[in-house]
């Protein structure tokens, strides 16, 4: 393999290794190079290889040939100048920082990134969750009579009691679902992980609906999906994550919740939100929603104890 260094031409290297000198440069190869050298999952890959070509497309519309610190900061205020949101800004800094810390430690090009701010979130939800009676409603109107509304029906009500993610469902094959104590439990690979090392518990009416689509769908081989697709074109093939999030948005609609803030997640959300309503504790619902921070956790807590504040009637009452 050509060795890194090779493909910087003319480039001044002063003592210590670090380049100073952008021109000569090959970006285009070096971020391949970058991405090789990285042990990530593929669509972690593909994300940082977008941001990264984003930040180059700017430096080449900017004619900037010797990128400073000054550059990632004005490229940062250029996407905030654009309304991107917080989330993505931090993502596409972040896949950045990355890359120059990379050139830095193979002596090919400075860190400029360093003492670079990101870009502060706002850890409030984003979306809203529904009420017990909303939630109530989504299962009751779904209708259950073709295979596919079994499985849309089976999907829903899993995801309201489980919190599962949408990563999760299209993941989950039917051999995962195995007994844990005197429950049946799904195993699932979450968001970041490998492996199906963690599980959730499926109640009794989940698991019904469940048996209820297995038995309309025929038989499946255990590595199957265990929600797949009814197109034609990937008939009994394992759905993605948009077409979960458009089964559980429709469902949304139908029932009347028709608000940009619900979604596919709202469903998460709910599951969170009715468990701690109904005397879940902190460290239940962390492991519920399989959340590696309890910190995250809390944000949920926060939310629910400010919804049973009374502070305003308070002072409404004070006033008289």
């Amino acid at each position: 393999m050509e060795p890194i260094v090779s493909l910087v031409n003319n480039v001044n290297m002063p003592q210590g290794g670090a380049v100073v000198d952008y021109q000569g440069l090959d970006f285009s190869l070096l971020y391949e190079r970058f991405l090789a050298f990285q042990e990530i999952a593929p669509k972690s890959s593909d994300t940082y290889r977008k941001a990264i070509k984003q930040f180059l497309a700017y430096l080449s519309d900017c004619g900037i040939k010797a990128p400073s610190r000054s550059d990632v900061v004005a490229y940062r205020n250029k996407m905030k100048d654009e309304g991107k949101k917080p989330s993505t800004m931090r993502l596409y800094l972040t896949a950045v920082k990355v890359f120059f810390q990379w050139l830095d430690q193979e002596g090919i090009y400075k860190n400029i990134t360093q003492r670079v701010k990101g870009c502060k979130l706002d850890h409030s939800f984003k979306k809203d969750y529904l009420t017990s009676n909303q939630a109530r409603r989504l299962l009751e109107i779904m209708p259950r009579e073709t295979v596919e509304q079994k499985r849309d029906y089976a999907i829903i009500r899993l995801s309201l009691t489980t919190g599962l993610r949408t990563i999760e469902v299209a993941r989950a094959n039917v051999e995962d679902l195995r007994t844990v104590g005197d429950d049946l439990a799904l195993y699932v690979q979450g968001k970041g992980k490998v492996e199906k090392s963690v599980f959730v518990k499926v109640t009794p009416k989940a698991e019904e609906a469940i048996r209820d689509y297995l038995a309309a769908r025929g038989h499946v081989a255990p590595e199957s999906p265990l929600f797949s697709s009814g197109a034609n074109r990937n008939h009994g093939g394992r759905l993605t994550t948009r077409s979960v999030s458009r089964i559980e948005k429709t469902a949304l609609l139908r029932a009347g919740l028709d608000s940009p803030r619900l979604t596919a997640h709202s469903l998460r959300h709910t599951a969170a939100t009715l468990n701690l309503l109904n005397g879940g504790s902190l460290e239940e619902t962390q492991q519920l929603l399989r959340h590696s921070n309890i910190n995250t956790t809390l944000i949920y807590v926060h939310s629910l104890e400010r919804a049973r504040s009374e502070s305003e009637a308070r002072i409404e009452r004070a006033l008289g």
